[in-house]
C-alpha cells in the first residue's frame, strides 16, 4: 500500500464525525471573522491561515462553561505541538467579542496562546453544517455571568492548506476533541 493511500485510511480512522457536519472531502467555508487573541481584537481570516498550512477549526459551545474551558485549556497546552506539526489553531463560539477578549487571555483557558473568533450570529457554524441551539433562558458561566448567546454543537475540522476538509471530530469529550486533532495533524506532518 502506498503511502498516501495509508495516510488517508489513518486519517478516516481519527475521524469521527458528527451527526451533519462536513465531512472529509467538502470544501470548507472561507470565513473572516472578528477573533481576539491574548485579550487583542484581530479580523481573521480562514483563507489567510490555510496560506501558512492546515488549519484545525473548533467550534465549541461557550466560552467560561466547563467542556469548553477544558477544551481550550488543552488547546493552550499543546500549541506548540500544533505549531511542530505545521498547524495552526482557532475556535469559533458565538460568543460576543468582549467575552471573548476576557476567555483568549484567561490563563486558565486560552492563555494568550490561543485565538478564539466570534461567531455571534451562527452563520459561520452553520455554513460547517453544524447545529445551533438557544441557550436555555437563565443560564450562566462559570464565572456567574449570564450567557445571552446561543450555541453550536463542539465539532472541530482540520482544513488543508487547499481549502478541502480533511478530518472532522466531533461526539467525544472535549479534551479528546483536541487529542484527536493534533493526532490527525501530527500524521499529516509526518506525511510529507
Amino acid at each position: 500500500m502506498n503511502t498516501k493511500a495509508l495516510g488517508l485510511l489513518v486519517l478516516g480512522a481519527l475521524s469521527v464525525p458528527a451527526f451533519a457536519a462536513l465531512q472529509p472531502g467538502a470544501a470548507a467555508p472561507d470565513f473572516v471573522a472578528q477573533a481576539s487573541l491574548a485579550g487583542k481584537a484581530f479580523t481573521y481570516s480562514l483563507k489567510d491561515a490555510r496560506a501558512k498550512g492546515p488549519v484545525v477549526v473548533y467550534f465549541y459551545p461557550s466560552a467560561y462553561t466547563g467542556g469548553c474551558n477544558l477544551q481550550a485549556h488543552t488547546f493552550a497546552v499543546n500549541m506548540d505541538k500544533f505549531t511542530a506539526a505545521g498547524a495552526t489553531v482557532i475556535g469559533v463560539s458565538l460568543d460576543s467579542i468582549q467575552r471573548l477578549n476576557d476567555f483568549s487571555a484567561d490563563p486558565q483557558y486560552c492563555a494568550g496562546k490561543l485565538p478564539v473568533a466570534s461567531d455571534m450570529g451562527g452563520s459561520i457554524a452553520k455554513s460547517f453544517g453544524l447545529m445551533v441551539q438557544d441557550a436555555a433562558p437563565g443560564m450562566k458561566d462559570s464565572r456567574g455571568v449570564a450567557i445571552d448567546h446561543g450555541f453550536a454543537e463542539r465539532t472541530t475540522f482540520i482544513v488543508s492548506p487547499a481549502g478541502k476538509v480533511l478530518a472532522t471530530v466531533g461526539g467525544v469529550a472535549p479534551d479528546v476533541n483536541v487529542q484527536k486533532a493534533l493526532e490527525v495533524v501530527q500524521q499529516l506532518h509526518a506525511g510529507k
